[in-house]
């Protein structure tokens, strides 16, 4: 398992499509972050079909069938 015990958070759920230009990632605590896609250039180089198809990986990342890059939980808190 890749969890890290520190963390209490996880990664519930994407959303791409409530805010144009914007990524909202829906933690396990309820809260939902919303960040620009700016500050992530290859998920916002993504068609919006290929950024539908995200994987969320053990609650703490994600990535995308089209990327090679997986995010953590991390990358978006240091953003918040």
């Amino acid at each position: 398992m890749c969890r890290n015990a520190e963390i209490k958070i996880g990664i519930k759920k994407l959303d791409f499509i409530s805010y144009r230009g914007k990524m909202m990632v829906y933690l396990t605590d309820g809260r939902q972050i919303i960040v620009p896609l700016s500050f992530f250039p290859d998920i916002k180089d993504l068609s919006v079909k290929d950024r539908s198809d995200w994987i969320i990986l053990d609650e703490q990342f994600f990535t995308f069938n089209k990327l090679s890059r997986v995010y953590s939980i991390e990358d978006i808190m240091r953003l918040s």
